[in-house]
């Protein structure tokens, strides 16, 4: 299209000669004719100076008088403007009335700054105010009154700038205002203007899609050229049907009949919270859901498809005029409720109980405000997908998966865009991934381009889905994009294009591949690694939160069993719905602003007051008449210190090694494992006395703190980069090592950062205890333990079982997965040898093989405790941190006991022993969750998996009566389960579980 000639200035030939004309005459002419004329209108404001009021109490305000070009909107205000003005008696005909508003858009992007919502002074909704949808129907001509609530969310995004902003913090953003009202006036919208306009919105996108040599491209620019030619560009509204007869013609040129088939459903994806807090997001809610009822009403073809439950549930709660709306159109199946989750959550760091209650409270909402189930997950933006989750889907009952996700990867794309997924106990749901790599499509021709050249099935189906509206911030789906979806019915140039839902997506993408390929294991995204590691107080709350649920829900169930108490179902309900809030994709992963953090951390602070005080109020009931004796209540699922699984009794005090000062080291024994730490405050050797073995290799120190630089090419909260590692350097000089009782307390200080290691031996197990004063600047801290083992393979906790991953780089996915989540334990082993490392917060891990300066090979496993990022919250892991580590000789057994001792310490309470509620005779069936049915009928529920990722046999023996025991789903509906080969009412379920395979039994009518 170019080229240079000898004087040094660009030459262009003819057809971008043509399409400048083109361009400039759309810019200039046609655009700009839109509106006919307009109408200025009266405007008066009232600012909030605070926290968002609803319309009832803002209605009631003083209002002053305002104008165009004035400042508003203090960073994270609102501001209400009363907007009034007259549509013309003669508008009647030949135009529709419109309130254009501006209230200061940058026109960068379409989210990430201000939005309003319109009302009608009887508090009715008419629509929201977006960037990229920024008008208002007027009623029929005579005066009018809206008003409009404008909120002034700061642009704390500017596309692909990750400079530090105070703007996340209302305590930083400052009190300037951000916009000025620059528009709100009555236009005449000029319909046939318009629809000319998205005629060559439509034929201009295709010239730049479409082979440069090609005859139907040269056909669109001569046909826009003659559109052009045809019009005055003085009377653009008067010859504006001119223009479109001349593009009839190519509008008409069918696709051929091998073209793909986009299944367009209206969407968008609304982050629960991430550069603005979950406040906000209760209004942008509302803000979309009023735009996508507003389309509607205009276009009974659309379909808009959105998740989450909770933001409806938000919805409801503040809006319920416009809720009420949203429950007619879902019985209309305007609006279809997707996913089935109560948020579109992480999967990589929540636990299995989690992500399991991710889908009952989900479905649970979704069944009993509308009637509705779904067979869908719908993860488009979550930051990889835990091998877990096709068990967990299906088991509640979905069958199909989508995301867009692995469309980021940086190094290696996915090879398939419809395909089977199988989980780690062989479980399959059919997944796609929308080949336009975007959940905001604006059907443009770009985004229908990629479209057909990424879907990777092409020659063996057709069907492809196209999600389409403005999302992130929300907003949806606009007239626009109806119109691009209309003119791409059957379209030359383009795939087909039509409006569809999800459930007839894919149930016609897996009618037409009857074989489909299948991914096995997790879907790991190779990108945004170091969201296992960002804002590790959050991280914590979550671990900490989801261990106390297990406790409260244990104590209460069985104080419901066994005294007969009342069980708290509305308390946990709630307690469960904010934990599950907490898990959406931009918080637990640590990648929001100053203000959610801030946020969850006070959330989880008011978890844990309340979760206790549920327990404790178990096992006082529990309790009953007992004497004040002190006895240890184990929520865990195995016996301790002589403690039943999931019952009290007394506890028989662990036995630790004292130090013991052995020239310049420190020695620990405790008969099990001899361990030296040298000056350096490292360990020096690690000897298993049982085995005769030492675990660390000959001249390398173990169980070392090392700092890395921590600067990303991008996305700072998200990412870590593997070359950062080559500039790391070991914190070897502590300023002191002391012995204090059992304990080696190691201390380490740089600058205005504190690191206190408190190391102790204890039944062949060494224990770390870290208490970190963290004040570093994009640096990442890791904790290292280089060990005397060869192997090809590393292996993880995960929900509900493990995973093995390679250690070693021989291809490129090894080498892109050089940081990997792990939640409660990893081990290193080779035949017949291992040790086991668990944690009680720890996500991101980074295991690698390597040689020893011998040469003598080695595996290398770290932990990665802490970062510093500066975007989106420049102050992110700033201050105190606690991290609990241990390492023992062991295999995946004892690593996974290990972890859920670390992960649910014994309690000490007042009381008697009590027998518990059941016992599992094989160790390898877990019990992850006991409590009553969601039904609140009182039957009892008892979800466990097989941990060992073997065939297992086992024998649930309950010590309670019961009438009847039935395998369940998630939503503990019963369903025909291979895995329970007999039962005895009253005594015993017995089962035989596959690897991994995770089952849920409801005891019907359980007493004491």
């Amino acid at each position: 299209m170019v080229d240079d000639n000898p004087n040094g200035r660009v030459q262009l030939d003819a057809t971008a000669l043509a399409m400048l004309r083109v361009r400039r005459f759309t810019r200039v002419r046609i655009r700009p004719a839109v509106y006919r004329d307009t109408r200025p209108t009266r405007i008066a404001a009232w600012t909030v100076g605070g926290e968002p009021v609803p319309f009832a109490d803002a209605v009631t305000k003083p209002f002053e008088p305002f104008a165009l070009g004035e400042p508003w909107g203090r960073p994270w205000d609102t501001t209400w403007f009363d907007v009034s003005g007259e549509v013309p008696a003669d508008w009647a005909a030949g135009g529709q009335a419109e309130l254009v508003v501006d209230l200061g858009f940058t026109g960068d992007q379409p989210g990430f700054q201000a939005e309003g919502m319109v009302y009608r002074l009887d508090g009715e909704i008419v629509k929201a105010i977006e960037p990229y949808n920024a008008w208002v129907p007027l009623p029929a001509p005579g005066p009018f009154r809206l008003l409009i609530e404008a909120a002034a969310n700061p642009i704390v995004q500017v596309p692909y700038e990750y400079e530090p902003t105070a703007m996340g913090d209302k305590a930083t953003a400052g009190d300037e205002p951000l916009y000025r009202l620059t528009d709100l006036s009555v236009a005449r919208r000029d319909r046939e203007v318009w629809e000319l306009l998205q005629d060559v919105t439509t034929l201009d996108g295709l010239v730049d899609v479409l082979p440069e040599q090609g005859a139907r491209r040269a056909e669109i620019v001569h046909a826009l050229e003659r559109m052009v030619d045809a019009m005055d560009p003085d009377d653009v509204p008067g010859t504006a049907a001119r223009g479109r007869e001349v593009l009839a013609p190519v509008l008409a040129g069918r696709a051929p009949d091998s073209s793909l088939i986009v299944l367009a459903v209206g969407h968008a994806h609304i982050d629960c919270a991430w550069l603005w807090p979950t406040r906000e997001t209760v209004r942008k809610v509302a803000r979309t859901f009023a735009n996508v009822l507003d389309l509607s009403e205009r276009h009974p073809e659309f379909v808009f498809a959105a998740s989450s439950a909770q933001q409806y549930a938000w919805l409801k709660d503040s809006q319920p005029r416009l809720f009420e709306r949203v429950r007619r159109a879902v019985a209309d199946g305007v609006i279809r409720p997707v996913g089935g989750m109560w948020v579109e959550s992480d999967t990589n760091m929540p636990g299995g109980e989690a992500l399991a209650r991710q889908f009952v409270l989900g479905k649970r909402f979704f069944a009993e405000e509308f009637g509705v189930d779904s067979e869908e997950v719908w993860l488009p933006d979550s930051f990889g997908y835990t091998a877990a989750l096709p068990q967990i889907a299906r088991a509640a009952g979905a069958r199909y998966f989508l995301t867009q996700k692995p469309s980021w990867n940086e190094t290696n794309p996915m090879p398939h865009s419809s395909f089977h997924w199988e989980g780690i106990d062989g479980s399959r749901v059919f997944t796609h991934f929308p080949p336009a790599e975007t959940y905001n499509s604006d059907l443009g021709a770009a985004d229908l381009a990629r479209t057909e050249r990424t879907f990777r099935q092409k020659g063996k189906a057709r069907h492809v889905l196209g999600l389409y509206g403005w999302g992130d911030g929300g907003g949806g789906p606009t007239r626009e994009m109806l119109a691009a979806a209309e003119r791409k019915y059957d379209l030359d140039g383009s795939p087909r294009v039509r409006l569809a839902d999800p459930d007839s997506f894919f149930r016609a993408a897996e009618a037409e591949l009857s074989a489909p390929p299948v991914w096995v294991g997790e879907m790991y995204l190779e990108l945004h690694r170091g969201t296992l590691i960002s804002q590790a107080r959050s991280k914590r709350g979550n671990r900490h939160s989801e261990a106390l649920l297990r406790e409260a829900e244990l104590w209460a169930a069985t104080a419901a069993v066994r005294r007969g108490a009342p069980y708290p179902y509305d308390e946990l309900r709630r307690i469960w719905e904010t934990v599950l809030l907490l898990q959406f994709h931009d918080i637990l992963p640590g990648t929001s602003i100053a203000w959610v953090h801030q946020d969850a951390e006070r959330d989880y602070g008011q978890v844990s007051d309340e979760l206790t005080a549920l327990i404790t109020t178990a096992l006082d009931a529990l309790r009953g008449d007992a004497d004040d004796a002190l006895v240890a209540a184990n929520a865990g699922p195995y016996p301790r210190h002589g403690v039943p699984a999931m019952g009290l009794g007394a506890a028989t005090p662990a036995a630790r090694a004292i130090p013991r000062p052995a020239g310049d080291r420190i020695v620990l024994d405790d008969g099990m494992l001899h361990v030296e730490i040298d000056r350096r405050g490292t360990l020096v050797s690690v000897v298993d006395l049982d085995a005769d073995r030492e675990l660390l290799p000959q001249g390398v120190a173990g169980g070392v703190l090392q700092l890395f630089r921590d600067t990303p090419r991008e996305w700072d909260a998200w990412d870590i980069n593997d070359e950062d590692k080559r500039s790391g350097r070991d914190l070897v000089e502590p300023v002191s090592i002391d012995i204090v009782g059992d304990a080696v307390v190691v201390r380490h200080e740089r600058g205005k950062t504190v690191i206190t290691a408190s190391i102790r031996l204890s039944e062949g197990k060494i224990d770390y205890a870290f208490d970190i004063d963290w004040h570093e600047s994009q640096k990442l801290l890791k904790l290292a333990f280089p060990l005397d083992i060869r192997t090809d393979r590393s292996t993880s906790e995960i929900q509900f079982g493990h995973l093995h991953r390679p250690i070693h780089q021989n291809t490129s996915w090894d080498a892109a997965r050089f940081e990997t989540v792990a939640h409660r334990w990893i081990h290193v082993g080779e035949p017949g040898y291992g040790v086991a490392i668990a944690n009680d917060v720890v996500y991101g891990h980074d295991i690698r093989g390597a040689q020893a300066p011998g040469g003598r090979p080695m595996t290398t496993a770290r932990l990665s405790l802490l970062r510093a990022p500066r975007y989106p919250d420049p102050s992110a892991d700033q201050g105190r941190h606690a991290f609990s580590v241990s390492l023992r000789p062991g295999g995946i057994p004892d690593a996974i006991a290990d972890g859920y001792a670390l992960h649910l310490p014994l309690r000490t309470v007042p009381g008697a022993a009590a027998e518990p509620l059941l016992e599992v005779t094989d160790p390898a069936v877990v019990v992850e969750s006991v409590k009553l049915a969601e039904d609140r009928s009182g039957d009892l529920v008892v979800r466990l998996y097989e941990a060992h990722g073997t065939r297992s046999r086992a024998t649930v023996q309950t010590r309670f009566g019961w009438h009847e025991a039935v395998a369940t789903d998630l939503l503990e509906r019963a369903v025909d389960g291979e895995a329970v080969r007999g039962t005895t009412p009253g005594a015993g379920v017995e089962l035989e579980l596959r690897p991994f395979e995770l089952l849920t039994l409801r005891f019907r009518d359980p007493v004491a």
